[in-house]
């Protein structure tokens, strides 16, 4: 097979990054009380982008007051349609700004440039654009003879794989509804959050309604126990998300949580292969697995299983990894130090437990978090790689002879956010698909997202929805 060799393409959008980043309280950038700041690096060199301010209890404490303020005073009394004016003003100026957030998101997560552009950022804005529609609506989102209210203070947390946009499906439906919010980002990627409370300062959003607290875990759970905060939103692992409900268990506070998943992508032997392989390759190397709802096991019907795994092993050698800023590049960089432990040691339990690792064949740059996409073949399903969430670029393959016995596999984990299922059958992916214990079903298809619709998942993977009119009324008091 002759292999092409893409030239450099870079990305020649500079974003503009301060040297220092404050907190963003009462509409206003501040020193953070602790005096502590900490290094934000980009994972595809390790080179310090900025210097972030660390908010201690003090501080979420200064900023949940801040939301108050905003939630009594200006955002919960404000007729719906002029809130909806500066919803929508949110969404035109990430429109605007595109560019430049693509790259701020690349840079800090790691995540290819085309990736960003096309997904992440436009996506972003499509939230903030649909959620501004629905802000004068609000009565069409409630059963009938309950009136639409706001929570009240929105304590949100999001992860780093998606930084923006997780942020996005958060404070637009919030927004929206009359709440007021104090968002934190994730340790590792707060630069597009802090861009975007510079976009919100600058849309004139009566000051507090958006505060933006940058620092680590202790930030998030000193906001999770802050008394006045009325509902907490989480986007992130199982078990920080266990810790979240205990902490609040008895407590009047909403709570919504969208955790891990181990999707299963069952590919039957009807099924379209090239498109399938494709749809393969989506659902797992997309964002390098950085992905809850990542399709992690393939489950393939026994007698396709072969033909899978070499169209596979050449689609593998054809993936590009390197700068994430170069815009031929499919495989970026993995979003931190820690995590790239985290793949490494899951594979060599792989290996150490007799499944066989099949990877693309490629250098891997000497500086920055890098890991090869992978798969595994020969994978049972007591494999800590077919139990364990990865969260990297590695796939692991099963097989099934039935669609009973596929449904079966497909609902061996305590987990259940998404699933996927490929067949030229429309009967056979209604049947499977109603069986499946997931908040989410693509057939013939993978990570496909739409404001409109709900996404979400059950049992380990969390409750309560993101995205549509289900969003919405997470929002709104009952």
């Amino acid at each position: 097979m002759t292999s092409l060799e893409y030239a450099p393409a870079p990305e020649t959008t500079k974003p503009q990054i301060r040297e220092h980043y404050g907190l963003f309280v009462a509409g206003n950038w501040v020193a953070p009380q602790s005096e502590r700041y900490f290094d934000t690096v980009d994972p595809s060199n390790e080179n310090v982008l900025a210097k972030v301010a660390y908010a201690g209890a003090a501080d979420v404490d200064r900023a949940v007051r801040s939301a108050r303020k905003a939630y009594e005073k200006y955002w919960s009394k404000m007729k719906p349609a002029e809130r909806a004016k500066y919803v929508f003003r949110i969404a035109r100026a990430i429109t605007e700004r595109s560019r430049e957030l693509a790259v701020l998101e690349t840079m800090n997560g790691g995540k290819p440039i085309k990736e960003s552009r096309d997904f992440d950022i436009p996506t972003s804005a499509a939230h903030f654009f649909y959620y501004a529609g629905w802000a004068d609506k609000l009565e069409w989102a409630m059963r009938a003879g309950r009136e639409a209210r706001p929570i009240g203070v929105c304590g949100q947390i999001v992860p780093w794989n998606f930084p923006l946009l997780m942020a996005a499906w958060k404070i637009a439906p919030a927004l929206a509804c009359g709440n007021t919010v104090v968002l934190k980002p994730a340790e590792t990627t707060p630069l597009t959050a802090l861009a975007l409370a510079q976009i919100v300062q600058e849309a004139d959003l009566p000051p507090g309604t958006v505060n933006v607290l940058t620092g680590d875990g202790a930030t998030g759970a000193a906001l999770v126990e802050h008394p006045d905060v009325d509902k907490i939103a989480f986007t992130g692992s199982t078990e920080v998300g266990k810790a979240i409900r205990r902490a609040i268990a008895g407590k009047k506070k909403r709570l919504t949580l969208e955790l891990g998943g181990k999707a299963a992508h069952i590919v039957f032997d009807d099924a379209p292969m090239d498109q399938a392989v494709e749809g393969i390759v989506n659902g797992i190397y997309f964002n390098q697995g950085h992905v809850c709802c990542a399709g992690s096991r393939l489950l393939v019907q026994e007698n396709v299983h072969d033909e899978i795994v070499v169209r596979l092993t050449e689609r593998l050698q054809t993936l590009r990894l390197g700068d994430p800023l170069d815009k031929n590049t499919d495989i970026g960089a993995v979003n931190s130090k820690a995590q790239l432990d985290k793949i490494r040691e899951l594979v060599r339990s792989g290996i150490d437990q007799g499944a066989t690792l099949v990877q693309q064949s490629c250098a891997l740059p000497e500086r920055g978090y890098y890991f090869p996409a992978s798969f595994f073949t020969g994978v049972q399903q007591s494999h800590r790689i077919a139990r364990e969430e990865i969260f990297g670029p590695v796939l692991s393959i099963l097989t099934f002879r039935t669609p009973d016995e596929a449904i079966e596999k497909a609902n061996n984990t305590p987990y259940g956010l998404s699933a996927g299922i490929w067949t030229d059958k429309g009967s056979k992916n209604m049947y499977v698909a109603e069986r499946m214990r997931a908040g989410v079903v693509w057939c013939n298809t993978f990570n496909l997202f739409d404001p409109s619709s709900p996404f979400g998942g059950y049992r380990e993977s969390g409750f309560g929805r993101e995205g549509g009119v289900h969003g919405l009324r997470e929002y709104l008091a009952h």
